[in-house]
């Protein structure tokens, strides 16, 4: 099957009542640990790369992993979307190497650092609604900041989502899906101490908008036992703490559909090629510990495919394709 639109995906994840993870992508290795984890629990996947990763991987490189992705697992849903966008522009390119999804951050000026005010965030994200769906491909808003900063993205500054204004948002611009800032944080060092996340404001956009697939970012769990692996093997990682999985499961239970990971996967990856070359110093050959870092992936993935309740949901509906899309749109 080919990439399929998010729309559909997040649409069945509200149905059946589960969240989807958002892995973020940059090499093969990542690509192949997550779908071996999709393939394994029979999960639909979300694979997102990031500007960064489009830069990193000199634009074309992403296209055709995923292509090779869908190639070797054609029983399995997948999506190409790419995480904060920053224009119109940005997300014109993506769409043309083939992404059936796109982000587009108006909640940030085209820096990515500076807010924008709730005029300027519909203005932008209707343009790339207008210039999306006549071509079947979903977008995903954000509406609020979060903390943090990670891949040269975030103000650094928390502006939590007003639930009226999130409902207003939708209705003016049409997006398919929007990010809520309720407390959530990007990168590694999120928090000192286990967060409080505002989860009523989860429960308030789903009253104004009831159904509405909404997406939480910066929601790795930053798991100690990765941490311990890292600073075990060399490393020299401050303490800190991510998102609890059991406040990702309630946020699930309250109307998120979509989850954003990219720290955890990171961690996973730079504990086993740790290891791996302290364990064998003789080693030289790349594809040893990228093995073992691709194998760490999976692991993780695979535990989080479960916990988010996507496991098993491959096979519920025919994939649509972004032709099919269109004539939703019209």
């Amino acid at each position: 099957m080919p990439l399929v639109p998010m729309k559909q995906v997040l649409d069945e994840a509200v149905k059946g009542d589960y969240g989807v993870g958002a892995y973020n992508v940059n090499n093969m290795e990542q690509i192949q640990g997550i779908m071996k984890a999709a393939s394994e629990t029979r999960s639909p996947v979300i694979l997102q790369a990031s500007r960064g990763a489009l830069k990193y991987t000199n634009m074309a490189y992403i296209k055709y992993l995923a292509a090779a992705a869908v190639e070797d697992n054609p029983d399995i849903p997948i999506v190409l979307h790419l995480d904060h966008g920053n224009s119109l522009e940005t997300c014109k390119e993506a769409i043309a190497l083939g992404f059936t999804s796109v982000m587009i951050d108006g909640s940030l000026k085209e820096d990515s650092k500076t807010p924008t005010n709730f005029e300027e965030n519909v203005r932008v994200t209707k343009e790339v609604v207008d210039y999306a769906h006549k071509l079947g491909v979903t977008v995903e808003g954000e509406l609020g900041t979060l903390g943090g900063i990670e891949d040269g993205v975030g103000s650094g500054t928390v502006m939590l989502t007003d639930p009226d204004e999130a409902a207003r948002f939708v209705k003016l611009t049409g997006v398919d899906a929007l990010a809520l800032a309720i407390g959530t944080s990007h990168g590694a060092y999120k928090f000192k101490a286990k967060p409080t996340l505002a989860m009523d404001i989860i429960n308030e956009v789903q009253k104004r908008i009831p159904g509405f697939p909404l997406v939480m970012h910066g929601s790795s769990s930053v798991p100690v036992e990765l941490i311990e692996v890292i600073n075990n093997y060399g490393g020299k990682m401050e303490k800190t703490m991510g998102v609890p999985m059991e406040s990702i499961k309630e946020a699930i239970k309250r109307g998120i559909r979509k989850i954003n990971v990219d720290t955890d996967g990171r961690l996973a990856m730079t504990g086993a090629v740790r290891k791996y070359l302290s364990e064998h110093p003789d080693a030289f050959d790349p594809r040893s510990y990228f093995g073992a870092a691709r194998e760490a992936v999976y692991e993780i993935v695979k535990g989080k495919m479960i916990d988010f309740g996507t496991a098993g949901h491959a096979g519920d509906y025919k994939p649509m394709t972004l032709e099919e899309m269109k004539s939703v749109y019209k």
